[in-house]
């Protein structure tokens, strides 16, 4: 039956006006967008973690450049830098962070297993996926080691996961991963081609492009008007100063998990960094010349769970003669001890360099004090987290940044293997962390069933079957 004038009216209004309110979306995305901030959690392999710890190879492995852990064998990597075109659903973040195995331990010190995993990249392009990294590995048999950057480790399976729309944060979850050739050869021939890797999942924040900003003069001109900017900080006192520390990883993975099902908290405006804790806003004495420190550092992290209630506060550090100390207050079962000396770093190096004096991830070693701090969990001697020590002694200088994991994701399923199931949920104006699709899609549908509705939009029966 043929459309009333008024029906065929009522619709192409209702089209310009979904339409209308379409466009603007779309001509927000064109723009791509930048990758800042975020996480990748990514056990490589569980079994290979498995083997390098058993009987065989009786080895293990460290974490480097900031890298934590997380879960019962995933690792964390951080820093996301990249960028995200929402139109095309085109991706790629890097990630920060290392992890170093071990094992087979061989008579003259060194290990015939001698693998480093760092610096993850993910990138998705055309609906296929793949997780790039660089790669340190010793052959098995021949022992030539090999140092590779950017290698094509693994592919990504996201069959079904439409990319494309997006707001921040972009998120992926549990996508299956498969060694490819290359990363076969990289891992020193343990696994081979098509060997199934644990399924990565991560999460990155998303920034609109940014307007270019205004001329401001007046910033220039103050900025020549005070020419004690750049200057160094008086002899004997610092600009600002914090530590990191972690404390130990073994110990955090023992508060989280099973045993004693408990958890950290900060307070007094300490960070975390995922395999670190911040303690910032340092005051005390720098002697550039001899390169000594007495610094008290902000912050304090509590740990409890079942039969654990520990507190360290008013971190201090003290550096002299190339050595380290980090003492804290530590509260335990109620009663607290003063300026506990937990552990001694090295601390060689200590000079300032472009106004920074900093150390980082300098080897860490429990004294007896801080033994008896820890109830005895650990002997003195034991190897604790590295610290990191930065002091500004320029009022340009900039601490190091913390690690940054983002925002924290949305929970979400893992990602489906049906796009066409996705669009409903797109309906309102937050994105599915885990699909990447978004309210454009499911205002496009609306404005597709509107149209139908009113009969301008008419498909044969062929069409829908």
């Amino acid at each position: 039956m043929p459309l009333s004038t008024t029906t065929r009216a009522l619709a192409v209004a209702l089209f310009a006006a979904l339409l209308g309110a379409l466009l603007p979306a779309a001509t927000a995305h064109a723009a791509a967008r930048t990758v800042q901030g975020g996480r990748l959690d990514w056990g490589i392999k569980s079994s290979f973690q498995s083997y390098v710890t058993g009987p065989i190879a009786k080895g293990s492995w460290n974490l480097t450049q900031g890298a934590a852990t997380v879960g019962g064998s995933q690792f964390r990597f951080h820093s996301a830098q990249g960028s995200y075109n929402p139109d095309s659903g085109a991706f790629e973040a890097g990630f920060s962070g290392g992890v170093h195995f071990t094992g087979h331990h061989k008579a003259d010190g060194s290990n015939e297993l001698d693998l480093t995993v760092s610096r993850p990249r993910v990138r998705v392009q055309g609906g296929g996926g793949t997780l790039y990294a660089d790669m340190v590995s010793k052959a098995k048999g021949s022992g030539r080691v090999t140092s590779r950057a950017g290698v094509p480790l693994a592919t990504l399976d996201l069959s079904g996961v439409n990319m494309r729309g997006g707001s921040s944060p972009v998120a992926l979850t549990n996508v299956p991963a498969t060694l490819t050739a290359q990363g076969a050869e990289a891992f020193a021939g343990y696994y081979t081609a098509g060997t199934r890797l644990d399924p990565v999942s991560l999460s990155v924040d998303v920034k609109a492009p940014a307007e270019k900003p205004k001329a401001t003069p007046s910033a220039s001109a103050s900025a020549s008007a005070s020419p004690s900017a750049s200057a160094p900080a008086a002899t004997g006192s610092f600009q600002d100063a914090a530590v990191d520390w972690g404390v130990r990883r073994t110990f955090r993975e023992y508060v989280s998990g099973s045993i004693a099902q408990g958890k950290w908290a900060l307070s007094g405006g300490a960070q975390d960094g995922g395999a670190l804790y911040r303690f910032p806003r340092g005051k005390g004495a720098y002697d550039p010349k001899e390169q000594t420190l007495t610094a008290a550092f902000a912050g304090s992290v509590r740990f409890t769970g079942n039969h654990l209630d520990l507190t360290l506060g008013a971190v201090g550090v003290k550096v002299a003669a190339g050595t380290g100390t980090l003492t804290a207050d530590v509260t335990s079962a109620g009663t607290t001890t003063k300026a506990v000396p937990l552990i001694t770093f090295t601390a060689k190096d200590f000079a300032p360099k472009n106004g920074l004096a900093s150390l980082t991830e300098a080897p860490a070693t429990l004294t007896a004090q801080g033994a008896k701090a820890f109830n005895d969990m650990y002997k003195a001697g034991t190897a604790m987290d590295p610290v990191s020590l930065a002091v500004a002694v320029d009022t340009k200088a900039q601490l190091p940044a913390l690690p940054d994991l983002g925002s924290d994701p949305r929970p979400s399923a893992a990602p489906s293997k049906d796009a066409r199931t996705e669009a409903a949920p797109a309906a309102s104006s937050a994105s599915d962390g885990s699909t990447g699709t978004y309210a454009a899609i499911g205002a496009g549908v609306l404005a597709v069933a509107a149209l139908a509705a009113f009969g301008i939009v008419r498909r044969r029966r062929a069409s829908t079957d």
